[in-house]
Parts: C-alpha cells; structure tokens; sequence
C-alpha cells in the first residue's frame, strides 16, 4: 500500500465510479480495480460493494475514506516541506508545465538558462492546465506554467503572454472565405478540441452556452496537435493560438478571428504567496521574462 493507491481510493469514492475515476486519473478501469483489489487485500477487508448499478462503501471503506484527508494532508504537508529544504539547499528548480507553454517560452530559454547556472539543477514536467494548478495547490513542484484564465487567487501569478484564440478551418469549408466569425458560427459544426483538463475547453464552452447552444464536440484531446491534424484532414473544426499555428499549420488550413469578442489564451508562471521566492527561482523567473521580451521585440526567434 502506498499513497497512490489511497489516492486512487478516494478519486473512486468521491466520483462513486470505477470508470469515472479511472478517466480522471488518466488509467485503465482494470488498473484502477486492481489496484483497489490489492488495498483490500492488504487491509484484509472489502472496502467497496460492487453491484451491476455501480459502487458503495462498505462500513471499513465509509471509516477509510473518512480518514483520508487528514491523513493524506499530513502526508503531503510533510513530504513538501521535506522536498522544499532539499531543493533549496541543492538549488533545484521543480518546473510543473501546461502543454504548449514550452514550445512558446522555446527550449532555447531553458538550455540559455541552465548555461548560464550550472550551479541550479532545473527540472520540469509537463501536464494539462488544470493537472498544473492541481498539483501545485498540491505544493508539488516550486514554480509552474500554466494556462488562464483561471483562478489563480491562491498564487502569485505573473503574466508571460497572451494570445487571441481562433477559429481554425480547412481551406475546403464554407467558413474559410470569411474574414473572421462568430462563436454561433460553431453551432453544428464537429469541433475538435482539448479535453476539459485543459481551460481553452471551459473558454470555448461557456461562450457558446452563453450564446444559447452546446458546441457539438465530437472529441477531446490532450493537445493541439490532433487537432490540427483533423482540420488538415478536413474532418472538422478547432480552435487555435497563433504560435501553435505557424509551427503546425499546412496549406489548407486557415485561423478565422472571432468578431463577437476575443477569447484569450493567456499564459502565466506561478509560484506560492505563503512561500518566500528563493534567489534561484528569482532568477529563474527575470530570465523567462527577458526572454519573452527579447521574442516580442525581434531580438530573439520563436
């Protein structure tokens, strides 16, 4: 038994779903089962009753489940503060990343950075948005990337770059000819776009429900990149920033404004208010900033 296995435990109790759970730690309902099945067994006890209508706690479960938070924060708590002295007095800088921040901060930054640094160890791991902001509410981690908008009240958040998210067509749909459009015109149309891990999902969702529809989305994914290749395919639309387009785009595709209201896809780095900024990750943070400076004013390439 291990504190992923009591984390499994309590995402299967609060979605009272094996299935449900298992999406939303991004396994298999098997692995997920059987892991659930070797905690039993080792509690020497059936934590859960499974019946064709889905789960329930039995009373050793409900006792289990009860104790998690306390357990787990204790836990937590103690293993953060544990990794924060060992970063510090190793200079380690523990990067949590949104999908796509990298590719727009460029590989370049980071290589500059550690060349100029040798002395602070620099590692990063890369996440959808809401994982991101997840985890490091978790105090995992001790700088992150990630994606707005959101609420980012528990942080300090310091803008890095915003961009206007588009409407992404093959040359061979009607839209294509147009010169911008607007959110109604995604009613009907099979969108391709990010998982709802991901804030450019809840951006685009709400602004149609407020337009008095649900986007008939045909597939979430967990990047852009297939859904750019859909578009290119011709099998539907998307949506898109600016950046990520000129890396994937090809010929027959096209990026549509929206007229009615910009959406924006805006990027911020992260760190803690209740937690003092070292000199490395002060250092660290004037470093990506000057480096999105130096993209913006032509000093630098994307």
């Amino acid at each position: 038994m291990n504190i992923k296995d009591l984390e499994y435990f309590k995402a299967t109790c609060q979605t009272q779903s094996i299935t449900k759970a298992a999406r939303q730690l991004y396994i298999t309902p098997q692995g997920l089962s059987k892991t659930i099945k070797n905690l039993e067994f080792e509690l020497h006890t059936t934590l859960l009753n499974r019946t064709p209508s889905g789960i329930t706690l039995t009373e050793t479960g409900q006792y289990l489940y009860e104790q998690l938070p306390d357990f787990l924060d204790n836990y937590y708590t103690i293993y953060n503060e544990i990794q924060k002295i060992t970063q510090y007095q190793n200079h380690e800088i523990d990067l949590l990343s949104a999908y796509g921040i990298l590719r727009l901060v460029t590989p370049e930054c980071i290589q500059d950075f550690t060349r100029k640094h040798p002395e602070i160890s620099l590692h990063y791991r890369e996440y959808p948005d809401r994982q991101v902001e997840r985890m490091f509410a978790a105090r995992e981690g001790n700088v992150a990337f990630t994606v707005g908008p959101s609420d980012f009240s528990a942080f300090e958040a310091t803008l890095m770059e915003t961009f206007e998210v588009k409407l992404l067509v093959n040359r061979a749909h009607p839209l294509s000819s147009r010169s911008s459009v607007t959110i109604e015109d995604l009613k009907g149309q099979p969108l391709f776009i990010e998982s709802s891990e991901f804030n450019i999902h809840h951006m685009i969702l709400n602004r149609c429900r407020e337009a008095g529809f649900t986007p008939n989305i045909i597939f979430e994914t967990s990047g852009f990149s297939l859904c750019h290749k859909m578009v290119q395919k011709n099998k539907g639309i998307s949506v898109t920033v600016d950046f990520i387009f000129e890396d994937m785009s090809g010929d027959q595709m096209v990026m549509l404004p929206f007229s009615d209201g910009p959406c924006q896809w805006s990027t911020y780095m992260l760190t803690r208010k209740d937690q003092a900024i070292s000199e490395d990750i002060r250092l660290f943070q004037e470093h990506v900033l000057q480096w999105q400076h130096a993209i913006k004013t032509g000093k630098i390439q994307r």
